[in-house]
């Protein structure tokens, strides 16, 4: 049985030789035509949320610290006045391979034969395993002094290193030559009078040098306390005059 209307329209245009049956249909359908269903509302603390929102954040801070950076606290006085005690470094672990060491650098290093019992002065120590330094010398390179009054040089050329060691101190006050053998670096600290570095290893069987494979972390940044905040230089222009090793001058 059909409307009224629909019958009233039929009746219509029957008359005028057209097909109603298009306007039957698109009438009906208007009229069974189904709502639009409300989307529903994910669970905030749904297996999904809680992988995105938690678990994905923790797993990529975890990774970061395992693999790429170092958190060191400092407990010595020997970089100062680039580092102070109780400072907070972040380090590169990957810089030390990508792209790889260079003068001036700022490392931390395991301790490579006992040097933390010439430099436990501070309690803090105890529980460490590892130093940090300003790196000077590559393989290759001859690092020497003459003792005070007189520059370090490396491979015959004198640097000068005001930018980063402490103001009122000696670049050396032993007198020293050291050619850095392959696989080793030679370090120091920014503050020489108070810093167990190379010089004072120079009979401990590997002419206080480092091995670089002992080499865990380049520093990049002081980031506590937030007063001292800074980033950490290698001050490459010191060595931009420094030949290769090869090329040293006599």
């Amino acid at each position: 049985m059909h409307d009224s209307d629909d019958d009233e329209y039929v009746i219509a245009v029957a008359d005028r030789g057209v097909d109603p049956s298009a306007k039957l249909r698109r009438g009906r359908g208007a009229r069974h035509k189904k709502r639009p269903q409300t989307p529903q509302t994910e669970p905030l603390f749904s297996v999904r949320n809680v992988f995105m929102l938690f678990v994905l954040p923790l797993a990529i801070v975890i990774v970061i610290r395992v693999f790429f950076l170092g958190f060191y606290s400092i407990p010595s006085e020997s970089m100062m006045d680039t580092i102070q005690v109780g400072d907070r470094v972040i380090t590169s672990k990957i810089a030390p391979r990508y792209p790889g060491l260079s003068r001036g650098d700022i490392i931390v290093f395991k301790d490579p034969a006992h040097w933390l019992s010439a430099e436990s002065s501070s309690s803090s120590y105890q529980n460490s395993e590892y130093l940090i330094k300003r790196l000077i010398g590559l393989p290759g390179d001859t690092v020497a002094c003459k003792g005070p009054g007189s520059p370090v040089t490396v491979n015959g050329v004198a640097i000068d290193e005001k930018e980063y060691i402490r103001p009122g101190v000696d670049p050396s006050s032993i007198t020293f030559s050291v050619k850095v053998t392959s696989g080793h670096v030679f370090v120091l600290g920014d503050n020489r009078s108070n810093s167990a570095d190379s010089r004072y290893h120079l009979n401990d069987g590997d002419s206080g040098l480092v091995p670089e494979s002992d080499v865990v972390g380049v520093g990049l940044v002081v980031y506590w306390p937030l007063s001292r905040w800074s980033v950490l230089s290698s001050h490459g222009s010191v060595f931009s005059a420094v030949p290769d090793s090869g090329t040293a001058a006599k």
